[in-house]
């Protein structure tokens, strides 16, 4: 039997359009969310609905966990069958341990595998899978498109509103500092992943409709440097601001398309519900 080319592999944190839902090469590697009384998996067993829903009514704050090695060599041993090689693309090493075990578990099956660092999450690993896909149609083999993706990966841009700095804080991403600043003094902190792959406080505002405006203020700077065709505007549960952002963003850039989605219960975890983000790649 031939084998296909390439397979791709990424891991829940990403922002799974029905496109790559319903793509036969693309394959979902689900990161662990842990209560005191239980552990799932994300987008498996556990969704965003019931991932607040225990947020508030048991008031805990869920760990979240990486793949294990283990988990991932199961998938190469079994993509090695079908496929001459495999693309991963992964959440930032900076937060998460995940690309380190694809690594390790590519390795232990033999897998002839490029593991590409997003140093982001959501809909920026998303970008980078489209455009692996289309190079992949190119003729270009894997190596080159790693090789390709890892440049691109610098030229995404994010920007989020925390919806609830509570998590953020006990969830070990935000410093005490930060914290006191947005609860006590009800500044508004808009948090950004770095060109590092880190999670950093950028701003801080007095209120969300400044923090809004700011956001457009970023947004236009990077449009007068760079060709910029889509920004998606991800959240927690409030579509209503997700839709507000979307409006206040088309009323500048009206030839922009905009792509709504929700964060996955990995990244809830941890941003919490209420939370919106924005997201753009620099061409």
């Amino acid at each position: 039997m031939t084998k296909k080319k390439i397979a791709w592999v990424t891991d829940s944190t990403a922002f799974i359009t029905e496109e790559l839902k319903n793509h036969p090469d693309v394959y979902v590697v689900p990161l662990g969310i842990t209560f005191d009384d239980a552990t799932f998996l994300d987008g498996v067993d556990l969704d965003t609905e019931e991932l607040y829903d225990r947020i508030n009514t048991q008031k805990e704050i869920p760990k979240t966990s990486q793949p294990s090695v283990g988990t991932f060599a199961e998938l190469y041993e079994n993509l090695r069958t079908n496929y001459e090689s495999a693309v991963a693309i992964h959440v930032s090493s900076k937060l998460s341990g995940t690309m380190s075990s694809s690594i390790s578990g590519g390795d232990m099956a033999g897998m002839a595998l490029e593991v590409v660092d997003s140093k982001s999450m959501s809909f920026a690993i998303t970008t980078l899978i489209h455009i692996g896909l289309e190079l992949e149609k190119q003729g270009k083999d894997y190596k080159e498109i790693a090789n390709v993706l890892r440049a691109e990966a610098d030229k995404n841009q994010n920007y989020i509103l925390l919806g609830n700095l509570d998590q953020f804080y006990k969830g070990g991403r935000m410093s005490g500092t930060q914290y006191l600043l947005g609860s006590i003094l009800k500044i508004k902190p808009i948090i950004r992943i770095n060109p590092e792959g880190a999670f950093e406080l950028f701003d801080k505002v007095r209120s969300e409709k400044k923090a809004v405006k700011r956001l457009i203020e970023l947004l236009g700077e990077a449009y007068e440097r760079n060709t910029i065709k889509q920004v998606e505007i991800m959240h927690g549960k409030v579509l209503n601001k997700a839709k507000e952002l979307e409006q206040e963003v088309l009323a500048v850039y009206p030839n922009l398309k905009i792509v709504i989605g929700e964060i996955s219960s990995t990244i809830a975890a941890h941003a919490g519900e209420g939370t919106v983000a924005i997201l753009w790649h620099n061409e």
